[in-house]
């Protein structure tokens, strides 16, 4: 069984430059991750765009979907921004069928040595495998359904909305 991961940037992916201090995208950390956490499942990494998710459209999601279903692979992770995670979700849920998709991302650059995007990316494919069809949210090790999680931009963690 092969796994699609399409990469989209989101804090998964930043770096920092030491000089202004700004964030910015280089290239995505997804190889990398996956050889230090010993993976040894058979992914296809895709990059679609590297940028923060408050910046990404409803086109930038078309696109996502469109990906998404042109995808040969049933079992599809994204790894997206946290601030706008939840809506792409509900538009992949409208536009992609008869596919396990997990979003996933991190709260900290990976590249910050602290992050929590290692198991995240952990996370997701461990449920992307075990998960029926449908759109989810992977974060703090939980599954979320696409209609019903949000972003507690007081904890910094993934909720339930009920």
């Amino acid at each position: 069984m092969a796994i699609r991961i399409f990469v989209t940037g989101g804090t998964f992916d930043k770096e920092y430059n030491e000089i202004t201090g700004e964030l910015f995208f280089k290239d995505t950390h997804l190889q990398e991750m996956l050889r230090l956490g010993r993976s040894r499942l058979n992914v296809d990494i895709r990059t679609l765009m590297m940028i923060d998710s408050l910046e990404m459209t409803d086109t930038d999601r078309e696109m996502i979907a469109a990906h998404c279903n042109k995808a040969d692979e049933e079992k599809i992770i994204i790894t997206h921004g946290t601030d706008t995670m939840a809506d792409t979700a509900r538009l992949l849920a409208s536009r992609v069928k008869d596919k396990t998709v997990v979003i996933t991302g991190a709260m900290i650059p990976y590249k910050f040595g602290s992050s929590d995007g290692l198991f995240n990316l952990g996370s997701a494919l461990a449920f992307v495998q075990a998960m029926p069809k449908g759109v989810y949210v992977a974060m703090n090790g939980r599954i979320f359904n696409w209609d019903n999680v949000r972003k507690n931009k007081q904890t910094g963690e993934f909720e339930e909305l009920t």
